[in-house]
């Protein structure tokens, strides 16, 4: 879960900030179809969310 959300909030963010920014979207989803700035700040914080819960589910290693 932790990549999937890794791989979601990263191409919010790109989306978003070459929207805002940079005047064209970024990432690969804009390949497909232009969703609105909205959807990419919402899948920023979705991605996030979704890679703090997996990440926080790994069990840490305890000695060799």
């Amino acid at each position: 879960m932790a990549i999937i959300g890794w791989v979601v909030g990263i191409q919010g963010v790109l989306g978003f900030v070459g929207r805002t920014w940079f005047d064209n979207d970024w990432g690969l989803l804009q390949m497909w179809f232009t969703p609105p700035t909205a959807v990419y700040i919402a899948m920023a914080v979705i991605g996030a969310v979704l890679a703090f819960v997996g990440e926080s589910g790994k069990k840490p290693k305890v000695g060799r």
